[in-house]
């Protein structure tokens, strides 16, 4: 009985998961640019949904989902954008897992605010260092282009890549607040329903 109890709740947490992946997939179709940067960096708020999964079950559950949704869209988009699926998924768990950790460890709604600006921090630096010395040569490499210079890729790090992810950060986590404010006990129902 313990047994099938342990598997019927493996079977509920992987739907629940399968199931946030695709919204974060639905969602990630709805992005828009930021003015005064190019327009392949977009703003999506495909990580609620990984951030949810994260709060309600542990910082691996937060990873499955942006794993799933990257995933998805590689299989829709045929592959054609390898280093970009590539780089969402490094931003996103950089995004996600310090809230996890966090809210777990603190619970409540300070933690949950720590941990997105921890994240957006974490996320901010480690994609500027990520763009500096993989993505963006990886980029060059895989479109035929030259190899860029130092100087260009610090460029683009400084003028697009950093702010782009700071204002990011700062937008998911101003619509996260409340939505999490507002689900906080049905977040913490879902936790103890599934811990029994």
């Amino acid at each position: 009985m313990m047994k099938r109890n342990m598997q019927s709740s493996k079977l509920l947490k992987l739907i629940i998961l399968s199931l946030l992946g695709t919204i974060s997939l639905l969602l990630f179709f709805l992005n828009f640019p930021l003015p005064l940067l190019p327009g392949y960096l977009k703003v999506d708020f495909s990580d609620v949904p990984a951030l949810m999964a994260s709060l309600i079950f542990s910082p691996l559950a937060g990873v499955i989902v942006v794993a799933i949704k990257n995933i998805l869209y590689l299989a829709i988009s045929g592959g054609t954008d390898p280093v970009g699926v590539i780089a969402n998924f490094m931003a996103g768990i950089m995004f996600v897992i310090p809230v996890s950790l966090l809210y777990h460890k603190y619970k409540g709604v300070k933690s949950v605010v720590s941990g997105l600006v921890t994240g957006t921090i974490i996320m901010a630096l480690g994609m500027s260092l990520l763009n500096y010395f993989i993505i963006l040569p990886a980029y060059s490499w895989f479109m035929g282009w030259e190899d860029m210079s130092n100087s260009v890729k610090w460029f683009s790090v400084y003028a697009y890549v950093l702010p782009f992810n700071v204002i990011k950060g700062i937008i998911v986590g101003a619509l996260f607040i409340p939505l999490f404010i507002k689900l906080k006990s049905w977040i913490e129902q879902k936790q103890v329903h599934i811990a029994s």
